[in-house]
């Protein structure tokens, strides 16, 4: 049986119906891919104008980090990351575990420094350093390996100390009544236990921006006045750092408020920093001369000595990098995007950990050149400051020897002398956090100086002193 043919008219009915309900799905699936972009489009443009929603308000009072991150999840994120341990190959911290007790509850910390090279035992002696001495780990940690640290149990730390490994922008504030130079005197000269129970947080959110604008500013008065300090030296009176200096130099500055050589100065242990002269270790080294603040007497050779803390700051002030206008975050903390928005990373660690966005941003070079031209920068730093450690550690021996031979005093005094500058010298690059690279044909200088004095020692204790082969460069540096 034959199925009946449908007749022409129907079928071109029918296909046109099709061809309608096409067009209109078709039509409908352009209009809303269109609209989602624009949409998407919008949404973007949005957060570019806002980076971030205000969840909550906040003030000067306002020092948990947390509440910041209600506003600013992603910055906040990256802040929690700061626990992260990983070194590099002259720097960073690796995780240590340890078994808890009840004056240290640390399951965790970093490597020991003076297990690494027990000449720092040496150098240190009689110090507190030459007790415990780790590298260090981020910023989440400052605090708590500051409270912890054997140091605290051989020696009696000021309140001084806790300038720079708390949040205490609020505390001060706090202490001084509104007043936070006034507070931050009162601190200074509180044993740290003490100084301790009035700060909550590691560096936060407050210690560098504004509440309300966001803006960077410094919070720290060893900084405001060890700036204003410098900069008077330079024909700058009167200079008032969150008012005079660039947005450029604050991304420097906030850092630097305690990456940077200082010392406690008088029976007011009032956090100083040695600028006042300029920030070249030549400069420093005259300002303790002026100054006369030594911080301990060696245990082997008597010895007025210094110790360099983290001067940061004031190496790469000496740098191609500081010359170029590069500030600290543009390494430490690149910018990033995420969606539309363009923000600081907040997990501030070493460039070679982040080399696609801390270096190759300004260098078009591979990863594998870039750290293989930093690296070698370091290894040069290390090997120069090892024949710097090894000379010192000579000169100390020798003293100790002529020490015990019942040398008087006075014909000692210009080789301690000599070991108080080499020390200083080498401890500058030492406890510099970047084995050489923020300054590296300063660094040599400094360590190539450092290796001089420990010559010059050793032959200020020879019986009858031989002629001096000092050059004109190392009577300049003195």
């Amino acid at each position: 049986m034959t199925e009946p043919e449908k007749a022409p008219g129907t079928r071109r009915r029918f296909s046109g119906a099709r061809l309608v309900v096409a067009v209109a799905v078709a039509s409908a699936l352009a209009a809303a891919g269109v609209t989602a972009l624009l949409v998407n489009i919008m949404e973007r443009k949005q957060e570019a104008k806002n980076p971030f929603y205000r969840v909550v308000e906040l003030d000067d009072t306002i020092s948990d980090p947390a509440v910041w991150g209600k506003n600013f999840p992603l910055q906040y994120d990256g802040y929690l990351r700061t626990v992260d341990q990983q070194r590099t190959r002259y720097g960073g911290s690796e995780a240590v575990a340890r078994t808890p007790t009840q004056a240290d509850p640390r399951s965790v910390v970093a490597q020991s420094r003076l297990e690494e090279d027990p000449r720092l035992v040496t150098l240190w002696s009689g110090y507190a350093f030459a007790t415990d001495f780790r590298e260090e780990r981020g910023h989440a940690h400052m605090l708590e390996d500051q409270v912890f640290t054997e140091r605290q149990h051989v020696t009696q730390q000021p309140g001084t100390c806790i300038h720079c490994h708390a949040s205490v922008y609020v505390p001060y504030k706090k202490l001084g009544d509104g007043d936070l130079i006034k507070g931050f005197e009162k601190m200074n000269q509180m044993p740290f236990a003490e100084a301790r129970k009035n700060v909550e947080h590691p560096v936060s959110c407050i210690d560098c921006h504004d509440p309300t604008t966001m803006q960077l500013r410094v919070t720290r008065p060893g900084f405001i006045e060890g700036i204003a300090a410098l900069k008077a030296s330079q024909g700058v009176p009167g200079y008032r750092v969150n008012e005079h200096a660039t947005r450029q130099e604050m991304r420097t500055y906030v850092c630097g408020q305690c990456h940077v050589e200082y010392y406690f100065k008088g029976k007011e242990k009032r956090l100083t920093y040695p600028w006042a002269k300029g920030i070249n270790i030549d400069q420093i080294m005259s300002y303790y001369d002026e100054d006369g603040h030594t911080d301990w007497t060696h245990k082997l050779t008597g010895a007025k000595v210094l110790k360099a803390q983290h001067p940061e700051f004031e190496l790469y002030n000496q740098g191609i990098h500081a010359r170029s206008g590069v500030a600290c975050a543009d390494c430490h903390m690149p910018y990033q995007r995420v969606g539309a928005m363009k923000i600081s990373d907040h997990h501030v660690r070493s460039p070679l950990l982040n080399i696609n966005r801390a270096c190759q941003t300004c260098h078009k070079w591979s990863e594998a050149e870039l750290l293989e031209r930093a690296e070698t920068i370091q290894t040069r730093t290390f090997q120069t400051r090892n024949l710097a450690m090894d000379a010192l550690v000579d000169l100390i021996h020798d003293l100790e020897r002529a020490q015990k031979t019942g040398r008087p005093d006075a014909s000692l005094a210009k080789a301690r002398d000599f070991q108080k500058r080499a020390q200083f010298y080498l401890d500058f690059v030492e406890a510099e956090n970047s084995m050489g690279f923020h300054a590296d044909q300063e660094a040599i200088r400094i360590l190539s100086n450092s290796i001089n004095f420990s010559r010059l020692g050793q032959n200020a204790l020879r019986p009858e002193e031989a002629p001096s082969t000092s050059t004109s460069a190392t009577e300049g540096a003195r």
